[in-house]
Formats: structure tokens, sequence, C-alpha cells
């Protein structure tokens, strides 16, 4: 438990990889083998990390763990709600920021860009952030387990919420890229800093619960995201969507503040 936010940090930078990597590889592979055979392929593979999870991860249940197990799991049992409260609010704000950005991008980018590089140079814009969340993530949540998790939080939070700004005044597309990168690497320490502060206040019994509406919170976040970002880049205009944003992650970060264990920040 000393080091879940490490761990945790880890096993997000393969899932983001593999959300980077996955649409290059389904997109280059229907010309070579087929779109049935992209689909036969992608349930092998699927199929391959049933057989891996089976057979190669080994869960052992202590006497203690399986007391807490019939222990009831419900939201009731936990003692300090404020925290968990915050986490999942935290997961569907950054979702909300990450996506906002989607159904504005192709636009955006075609003020700097010509006509035939748009949808290549607004893939780069969008895969640039998940880079950078995949090379900070495993980084940020070591660093999470050595100064805390809400310190973590907070400035990812606050340093985003500042790369948000420029980006709604670049005048290059390699200017959004890279800024696109920095805030990909400032966010890629919230998920596992927020399921390490939700696995250390909620008991035993109620964290599968309690870690699924984490992961309903997120995605909540990935449909209100590009919803919103869409009606405000549409109806106000599309540096709103940046600046609003930008105001959002900045709230978060002062009602992270504000729940936060005040001994942990200090």
């Amino acid at each position: 438990k000393h080091r879940s936010a490490w761990a945790l940090g880890t096993l997000s930078a393969g899932i983001m990889a593999g959300n980077l990597v996955g649409p290059l590889i389904g997109g280059a592979l229907p010309p070579i083998i087929g779109i049935r055979g992209t689909f036969l392929l992608a349930g092998g593979v699927i199929f391959l990390t049933f057989l891996a999870t089976t057979f190669l991860i080994k869960e052992e249940k202590s006497a203690a763990r399986k007391k807490a197990a019939k222990a009831s799991g419900s939201w009731a049992s936990i003692p300090d709600k404020r925290p968990v409260v915050a986490m999942l609010s935290l997961g569907l704000l950054l979702m909300l920021a990450n996506m906002s950005i989607e159904p504005i991008i192709t636009v955006y980018v075609a003020q700097f860009v010509t006509d035939a590089n748009v949808t290549m140079v607004s893939g780069v814009v969008m895969a640039a952030a998940a880079l950078g969340s995949i090379l900070s993530s495993s980084w940020l949540g070591k660093l999470a387990d050595r100064i805390g998790y809400w310190s973590v939080i907070m400035a990812a939070l606050a340093v985003a919420a500042l790369l948000l700004i420029p980006q709604a005044f670049v005048t290059s597309a390699w200017q959004l890229i890279g800024l696109r990168f920095l805030m990909g690497v400032a966010l890629g320490g919230l998920l596992p800093c927020i399921t390490a502060v939700i696995r250390h206040n909620v008991p035993d019994a109620a964290t599968g619960s309690i870690l699924g509406l984490s992961i309903s919170s997120q995605y909540v976040g990935q449909v209100a995201g590009p919803v919103l970002g869409g009606f405000v880049g549409g109806h106000i205009g599309m540096r709103a969507v940046f600046l609003g944003t930008c105001v959002l992650l900045a709230l978060g970060a002062i009602y992270c503040w504000w729940v936060s264990p005040k001994k942990e920040v200090e």
C-alpha cells in the first residue's frame, strides 16, 4: 500500500499507451488483413489477456481479507466521505478537461495548417496529451508516495490550469502540440493519486464498489467533456473552451485544498 500510487501510475501508463497505440494499429490493419480480420485479431488478443489473467495472476486471500469481505461494503461503511466525494469529482473533472477539446480540435487546428494536413495534425494534438501522461504517470505516482497524494493532485490541477491559458492564444499547431504534451505530463499523476486516495479512505469491503463509482464518474466526464466543449465552442468561441476548462481545473485545485488533510499539505 505504501507504493500504491507508483503501482497505479505504472498501470495507468499501460492503459493510456493502449489508448494511444490501439487506434494507430486499428487504422493500419484493415488494408493488410481486412476489417473482419482486424476484429478477429482484436478478439484473439482479448482472449489471450483472459488466459493470462486466469492462470498468471494469483490472489492470496488472508483471513483478515476474508473477514473484511463479509463486512458491509456499502457507502455507509465509509467513515469520512469527503475525500471520496472529492476524488469522484476530480476524476470527472480530469476526463472533462481532457475531452473538452475533442469536438473543436480539427476546426481549431485548421486555423494554423493547410487542409491536407488538418486531420494528421489534429491526431497528433490529441495524442500529445496521452503521450505526456504515459511518460509522467509512473514518476508522479512515485513522487506522490513520497510527498503525499493530495499535494501532487493540487499541483497537477494548478499547472494544467495555467497551461490551458496559452493554448487559447497559440499561433501555430506545434505550439498547441507542445502545450498539450505538457498538460498531459501534468495530468498524468491524477488518476493513480485519485485511486490511491480512495484505497486509503475506504474499507476493504467497499473498495470494489467505490472504485467502480470512480470509473463511472470518469466516463461521465468523457461524455460531458465533448458535449460542453462543442456547445461552448459553437456558441461562444473556441478560446472560451480552453479558458472555461482552465477555470474548472483551478476550482478543482481550490476544492482539493479545502477538503485535503491539512497535515499532509503542510
